[in-house]
This record gives structure tokens, C-alpha cells and sequence, in this order.
């Protein structure tokens, strides 16, 4: 499966390489640019059908994942499972609940994200989740880009794990052989 994933981000020049200033603050000479991917619905169908496969045993009742990316892995994964799917979002910097979406401790929640690299987001997901008192029966991404850093208390299925260099800024050789960066993305951290 791993080798499929990989065709669909070069068919969809998702794969860039350069000198990248991650969300995460990390830097890395290569960058995901997830939404060449998800621009594509043929693409986010099948990425989402894998996803979908791997919890479909789990009896999910709803799938969510954060802004912005994570809106349309939890529609599309919500449409082939055939249950709801909402998002989380940041309000003053903390990610919550918002337009009306509402958990309970009845929910069994697939949480999805598009790119991880150090889990910070989706950790805060999780932490939403239990908060309304729902049962959590799984994880999955696109791409776990961690280099296996990040760690869930829950079932965690990435469709595809890369091994990719990050540095810290002090310790990046591309800002010491004075490369240019590029910030692509946000979260609004």
C-alpha cells in the first residue's frame, strides 16, 4: 500500500523538495504540500476509502479532524463510512468544538489528519474528543512524517510512513549554507 500512496503524492506533485520551514517550527529539504492532493477528488476518494477500510469493523458513528485539511479527510472518510463527519478548529489558539458540532459519550470517533509530523495537532483533537466523553476507536493520516516521534494512546493506522529529516533551526545545515527558507501552510498557532 505504501508504494501507492507514494505514486498518488508525485502524480499529484504533492512532493516538494526545497529548504521548509514546517508548522511545527522544525525545518526539513522536503515539504508535503498536502492540498495538490486533496484538490483532486479522484485522489481524496481513494485515500479516504484506505482510511475508511482500516475502521470499518469499529462501528465509527463520526469522523472528525482539525482545520483545514482534516475537514475534507473527515467528510470523504464520513461519506464511505456512511456517518457524520465535523471538524475542529482554533479559537485564541486552543482548538475546540465550534458551529454547532457536539460529541457525546454514545460517539465512536475516527480522528483523521492529512500530514503529521510532531502530533501536536491531532493530540489536541484527542484531547477534545474525550473531553465531550466519546469513545476514540482509531487514528489515521495520509502521511506520518514523525520519523516514528509521535506517540497516540489510541489505534493508530497512517496510510503511509515517511522517513524524512527535520532540524531544529540552530542545528539546520541549510540555514548555515544560507539557503533561502519557505513557509508554506499554517495553522494559526
Amino acid at each position: 500500500m505504501d508504494e501507492q500512496i507514494l505514486k498518488i503524492l508525485k502524480d499529484s506533485n504533492a512532493l516538494l523538495e526545497g529548504h521548509f520551514i514546517l508548522t511545527s517550527g522544525l525545518h526539513s529539504p522536503h515539504y508535503i504540500e498536502k492540498f495538490r492532493v486533496l484538490e483532486q477528488p479522484k485522489y481524496t476518494e481513494m485515500l479516504c476509502s484506505k482510511i475508511a477500510d482500516n475502521f470499518r469493523d469499529k462501528s465509527v458513528t463520526v469522523v472528525i479532524g482539525p482545520i483545514t485539511g482534516g475537514i475534507i479527510l473527515a467528510y470523504e472518510t464520513g461519506k464511505q463510512l456512511g456517518t457524520r463527519a465535523i471538524f475542529t478548529e482554533r479559537i485564541d489558539g486552543v482548538m475546540t468544538l465550534r458551529r454547532g458540532f457536539q460529541l457525546s459519550s454514545e460517539d465512536r470517533v475516527l480522528i483523521v489528519e492529512d500530514i503529521i509530523t510532531t502530533g501536536g495537532s491531532v493530540q489536541e483533537v484527542i484531547d477534545v474528543v474525550r473531553s465531550c466523553g466519546s469513545d476514540i476507536v482509531g487514528l489515521s493520516c495520509i502521511v506520518d512524517r514523525s520519523n516514528g516521534k509521535a506517540k497516540f494512546d489510541v489505534p493508530y493506522r497512517p496510510l503511509l510512513r515517511m522517513e524524512v529529516v527535520n532540524y531544529n533551526p540552530e542545528e539546520c545545515p541549510m540555514c548555515k549554507a544560507g539557503s533561502t527558507t519557505i513557509k508554506p501552510g499554517s495553522t494559526n498557532k
